[in-house]
Order: C-alpha cells, then structure tokens, then sequence
C-alpha cells in the first residue's frame, strides 16, 4: 500500500484514464459534455469560430501569462514565423520521409527551451512553418519562405502550396483553428502541463503535448476519416461499407468522444466553415454532400446498433472534409491540429507555473509482495 493513503482512500483514488479526476483550475477553458458546450475564455467555440482569426484566440489564450504580450500579436507572430525558417535547413530528405508529424516534432526540438514569450512565439510559428517545409521536400520541391505580413492562416496555406490562398480559405483553416486551440485537460494539454509542472521549459511541455496528440486514440484520427469516404466511394455504398465495419468490430471513425455526450460542437462549427468555402470553390459541394450522407447513414446505424453508447459526430470528421477541401494531404492533419493546440498548450503550460505545482500523483502496486534477494 503506498505510503499515507488508506485501503478506503486507495478504492476511491484509483481511476483508469484518470477518469473524473480533477487536476487542475483553469480559466482557459471549460467542456461540458452533457450540454454539448465548449467555452474559451467565456466565448462559445462556435462564436469564436465564425468571429475571430487565430491571432486573436491565440491572443485571448496567452492574456495575462505574458507581461510583455502585444496588444496585436499578428506583427510579432509573422517575425516569428521568419525566425522558425530559419530552422528548416536542418530538414534533409532523410528527416522528411519520416511520419511529417515526427519531422515536425524533431524541428521543434530544435528551438531554445525557455519560458518567455520570445519562445512562446517561436513555438506558435513552428507548425505552420515546418508542416509545409515538410511536406515539400518530401515531394521534391524546395521549401517556400514566410511572408511575416500575411495572417497566420493565409502564410501556410502559401507555403505549403507555393501559390497565395484566397481569404476564403485562409478563413476556413482560420476557422478551424480556433476551434482546435483548447479543449480543457485533454491528453496533450495534461501532457504540456506535467513537463510545464517541472520548469522543463515550455518547448519540453510543447513537445510533451505534439508527442501525445500524435497517437490515434487522441488527434491522429482525422486523416482515417479520408480513407473511410474514400472506400465508401459513393452515398449508396455507405450503409453496406458502414454495416460491415462494424461487424468486423472497426471503429467508425469520426463519431464518438470521451467526452462529450451529445454532439460535438466543433463539428458543426467546421460544417459551417465548409459550408462558406463551399460558396468560392467548384470542388467542396459535392464531398460535403457526399460526407453529409455518410454522417446521416452512420448516426442512423451507431443508434441502431449501440444504442446504449452515445456515439456522435466528433470534430474529427469536418476536420477532414475542411482540411481536404484546402488541398492538405491527409498525413499531415496531426500537424495542422498541433498549430492550433499550441497555443492552449502553452497557455497551459504558463497557467501550470503560475497557480500549480509539481505533478506528481500516487500508484497503487500490484505486484508480488517484497521478497529476499537471492
């Protein structure tokens, strides 16, 4: 038995997962599953979503953990973006045939792992920088340069595709964005805080997090829901296609969560985001379309057949329809998704130095009982 905790209190204490446990006060954000609500700093998901670019969330996310924050973090981020470049020269071929996720992670290990908000900037411009370098030397082409004047969104749509995005799409991965930036003590953020907890540096807690939302069970699903529409093929396969993966005891990717009870507020955020591209592209109607039938055919046959499980439609599934739609090849949705989660992974990871302690909680052993040695 561990020492100080009774048999009663080791009965109560352990959870698997953690489930239900408390293990920190945040004012960052706040996920209630039964409603189907996701609130950032007081705004509703959807509000910011349709409302706000990512600077500005990023903004209300790092508010009152930096002493030296500007008041438009839109100038500094794109400098920042400048100084991340500088960086891709470690890309070589070898690095960028690796999961672009991994080579993503392995540049991010690369910068200075301090606690001030010239880091914190770096680590915002990492992803958006180094997903579309990337991407690029691995098919052959060379990296494209920052354009520090240009948002956030629009940059990496620009260097990821070598020409300038419309607004409308700079808007729609805008949208998406912000609706990624938080998502409470998920298993990313609690990872960020853990190694923020220690005083490792926030580049160690921005790492913590990117290693944690690369496994499947946590952001490396998007891109298996491109596969699902893809081998479905048409809408009048999707019953047939949807049946029988679920009798093989596949997971239907892009319903469920832990979480949330009801549907996921996200999702109909990025639905609505696709929706407003779809008005300047020839190409987004009829995946929607396509998608919006898969969605129906697989909430008609999840109630069917679980009925006792509450499995909805999760933000993983108008991630990919939202990220295809801006010509970003499946493999690196986990990369696009870290650009956003960085910024709660750091207002984390400063919340956790401000007002935590060290991370440190108590296991129950269950091994074999002390013996001699021999």
């Amino acid at each position: 038995m561990s020492k100080g905790l009774t048999a009663a209190q080791h009965a109560g204490f352990v959870a698997e997962g953690l489930e239900g446990v408390v293990a920190a006060h945040t004012v960052l954000s706040d996920v209630d599953g039964q409603a189907g609500r996701l609130t950032i700093r007081g705004y509703a998901v959807e509000d910011l979503a349709h409302r706000a670019g990512f600077e500005g969330v990023a903004h209300l996310l790092l508010d009152g953990f930096f002493d030296d924050l500007p008041s438009d973090l839109a100038p500094a981020l794109g400098a920042a973006r400048a100084r991340a470049f500088a960086e891709v020269a470690a890309l070589d071929e070898g690095l960028a045939r690796r999961d672009p996720v991994e080579a993503v992670r392995a540049l991010i290990a690369r910068l200075p792992d301090g606690d001030g908000l010239d880091t914190a900037l770096l680590l915002l411009a990492a992803p958006a920088v180094f997903t579309p370098a990337v991407l690029r030397v691995a098919g052959g082409q060379s990296p494209v340069a920052p354009d520090p004047a240009l948002s956030h969104a629009a940059d990496m749509l620009r260097m990821t595709r070598g020409v300038p995005a419309t607004d409308g799409e700079a808007r729609a991965l805008d949208a998406y964005l912000v609706t990624v930036c938080d998502h409470g003590l998920n298993a990313s953020t609690f990872a960020a805080r853990v190694v923020a907890s220690t005083r490792a540096g926030l580049t160690s807690a921005v790492l913590a997090g990117i290693s944690a939302l690369k496994g499947p069970l946590h952001g490396g699903a998007p891109g298996p829901v491109i596969e699902m529409l893809d081998a479905i093929g048409a809408p009048d396969n999707a019953e047939a296609w949807l049946l029988a993966a679920l009798a093989r005891g596949d997971r239907l990717m892009g319903f469920g969560h832990r979480i949330y009870r009801v549907r996921d507020p996200r999702a109909d955020a990025l639905k609505a985001a696709i929706r407003q591209l779809a008005q300047t592209s020839n190409a987004v109607p009829g995946r929607l379309a396509f998608a919006e039938s898969v969605e129906q055919a697989a909430l008609r046959i999840l109630r069917d057949h679980k009925p006792d499980r509450p499995l909805d439609t999760n933000v993983e599934f108008y991630t990919a329809v939202l990220l295809e739609a801006l010509g970003l090849p499946p493999k690196s949705f986990t990369c696009v998704f870290a650009m956003g989660r960085t910024a709660g992974w750091i207002a984390h990871a400063r919340e956790q130095l401000a007002t935590g302690k060290l991370v440190r909680p108590q296991s129950v052993y269950v091994g074999p009982r002390t013996k001699a040695a021999a």
